[in-house]
């Protein structure tokens, strides 16, 4: 990719606030210009899993984070420039309200990301007991911010015709918008959540049916038309020439690539893709583990075990006794492990949910229990002040953390915490970080984008492993004397 500019044409869907309706309205757009034989790539503001998966599956392209607190303006463009290209549209969903951010500047808000991708916004409006109210309100979205273009409206939970004409009316009059779709008001428009947002979309397949009835009702809600001329009104895009992806390529042509094993299964679904393909960039070979079905543990060099809901699949994962001895015998043996919130959920003792405990890995020295009301909920900022597998002293790590669990009857002769809690809440509020031997477990999500040094961290310390176990396995045959 060379420097220069490049046309993308792209948006924004932002909303006034939270549960407006911008996950349904950004799905069925997806939907229906895929249904026009138009490649979408789909972006998600902030830090997210659950929607990207259903963005991604709709799309059929790997939904993208961009994060206004992690990532710096320059990574968030290059980030879009790279993803978007060659597609017909980048689309991005934001999160909560337009201008909401971590302070009241509104840094890291959807209308901060709008503005480092030069993308118009289209206003998502529940429309739920209103009717000329509308204008006053969309006024001032278009006018609070002279850098960011409100290009358009799409009305959600619109009650019938004479609703719908006043919205139009009072929008277009006042505010010389164009209202871009109509959403009416309808159960079969809602995808069913849980405490973190909507159901992953790789854990019921049942719930892909909801999704497909709102692509189908989006090719006549929405006016494809107009909503294209909006995205390719957008100006072109510089381009930085940087190939973030070559880094480690040396070594992963080198013939010697530490294999770095992954949990993705239903319990195990929270993955950004930067950090899967950060990790293969860095020179590790990569391969995907099912923690409920596997009945034993590859010859990897390393693990990393992400987020995603292992309470749910806590009997299954239980079940899988062989999995779990063959880890915790290889974790004494020294095997490096990265895990993030449910992972190091699965690492622990036992798992305590709706008064009934389920016997895990047993590779840390601490129960893991769950709470019916959040016990971390946001951006975590860490920093590294005790020695660990994986970062230096005196590193700064911004990342995020949602969990309803918490960890009791620490074993603190066994275990140490790395992790000094500078923003958020993580194990207690003060620490972070979980380390035994080579295992490094924390509540805190990290991407790769955001902590570059992260991948190459955990591909050199499977390639010390790897060496490691050659040599010990040429000392059991009698190859080293």
């Amino acid at each position: 990719m060379t420097a220069g500019t490049i046309n993308i044409p792209r948006l924004v869907v932002g909303a006034p606030s939270g549960r407006s309706g911008k996950t349904t309205v950004t799905l069925g757009l997806l939907a229906a210009l895929r249904h026009r034989g138009i490649t979408v790539q789909p972006f998600k503001k902030g830090p997210d899993f659950i929607d990207p998966g259903w963005l991604t599956m709709v799309a059929g392209r790997a939904c993208r984070n961009l994060d206004g607190f992690m990532m710096s303006r320059e990574t968030i463009l290059d980030s879009f420039v790279r993803n978007a290209s060659g597609a017909g549209i980048g689309v991005v969903e934001g999160a909560m309200g337009l201008f909401d951010g971590v302070d009241i500047e509104g840094s890291g808000s959807t209308a901060e990301i709008a503005k480092a991708v030069a993308a118009p916004v289209i206003l998502v409006v529940d429309a739920t007991r209103m009717t000329r109210s509308v204008a006053p309100m969309v006024q001032g979205f278009m006018h609070f911010d002279p850098e960011l273009k409100v290009a358009g409206v799409i009305l959600n939970k619109v009650a019938r015709s004479r609703h719908e004409n006043m919205l139009r009316e009072a929008i277009e009059r006042y505010c010389g918008l164009p209202v871009l779709g109509v959403i009416p008001k309808g159960r079969q428009f809602i995808i069913p959540d849980r405490h973190l947002g909507l159901i992953p979309a790789a854990e019921r397949d049942d719930l892909k049916a909801s999704v497909a009835e709102i692509g189908r009702a989006a090719v006549s809600f929405f006016d494809l038309d107009r909503i294209m001329e909006v995205a390719q009104s957008a100006p072109p895009l510089p381009v930085s020439g940087r190939d973030q992806a070559a880094c480690g390529a040396d070594r992963a042509n080198s013939g010697d690539r530490p294999v770095i094993g992954y949990f993705r299964d239903r319990a195990f679904t929270f993955y950004y893709p930067e950090n899967i393909e950060a990790l293969a960039a860095a020179g590790a070979l990569l391969i995907e583990i099912d923690a409920i079905n596997d009945p034993d543990l590859p010859d990897i060099d390393a693990l990393y075990i992400g987020g995603g809901f292992p309470e749910v699949f806590a009997a299954e994962l239980e079940a899988n006794r062989g999995l779990k001895s063959a880890l915790k015998e290889r974790v004494e043996s020294g095997l490096p492990v990265y895990a993030e919130c449910g992972g190091l959920m699965y690492l622990s003792r036992q798992l305590v949910w709706k008064d009934r405990s389920y016997r895990m890995a047993g590779c840390l020295p601490f129960d893991v229990v769950m709470s019916d009301r959040p016990q971390g909920h946001g951006y975590e900022v860490v920093e590294v002040d005790l020695d660990n597998p994986f970062f230096p002293r005196g590193s700064l790590i911004r990342g995020h953390e949602f969990h309803h669990s918490r960890v009791e009857n620490i074993e603190g002769h066994e275990v140490s915490f790395a992790f000094r809690v500078a923003r958020g809440w993580g194990i207690d509020g003060s620490r972070d970080g979980a380390v035994y031997k080579n295992v490094l477990a924390c509540y805190n999500h990290l991407h790769a984008l955001a902590v570059p040094g992260w991948a190459g961290a955990v591909v050199e310390k499977a390639g010390e492993y790897r060496k490691k176990k050659t040599g010990d396995r040429r000392q059991e045959t009698g190859e080293v004397h």
